[in-house]
């Protein structure tokens, strides 16, 4: 499904940009628009956290590609 492989995307850059934080305290997206307040910005994190949310969904979906291999 294409909205599950957006949101995974998203999810990653947003694993990076915690993880530039985390190791270098530089934020990449507040560092591209202009400060964690900038509107942009707080769009990006906003749509980062509700593609999150979604992937939250891929735990409990039962796989028919798994469950096939493995039949």
């Amino acid at each position: 499904m294409m909205l599950d492989r957006i949101s995974l995307i998203l999810v990653i850059i947003g694993a990076i940009n915690w993880g530039a934080i985390g190791l270098f305290q530089f934020d990449i997206v507040a560092w591209l628009f202009g400060g964690q307040g900038a509107i942009i910005s707080r769009i990006i994190y906003t749509v980062v956290a509700l593609a999150g949310i979604w992937c939250l969904s891929l735990l409990f979906r039962n796989n028919d590609v798994l469950a096939s291999d493995e039949a």
